[in-house]
């Protein structure tokens, strides 16, 4: 294999938005630089579930629903 084909590969700090710091490994920066997240697992809505709804645009969901009424989903 060719040197100096592939970055290099080492820890940094990631702190997440509740201030928590864990350590990971990344080709992101320099070995012990600190990456800040705006948004994480901890507080993203598709990690923790928050609420979904549905956007009934134009109708488009209730004419789903009545279309396949009588099949039992």
């Amino acid at each position: 294999m060719k040197k100096e084909t592939h970055p290099d590969y080492h820890l940094i700090d990631v702190k997440l938005t509740d201030g928590t710091i864990i350590q990971m490994k990344s080709t992101w920066g320099k070995e012990g630089d600190t990456m800040s997240l705006d948004i994480d697992p901890s507080v993203h809505p598709a990690w923790t579930g928050g609420n979904a709804r549905l956007n009934d645009t134009g109708g488009r969901v209730s004419k789903f629903k009545k279309k396949y009424e009588g099949l039992g989903f």
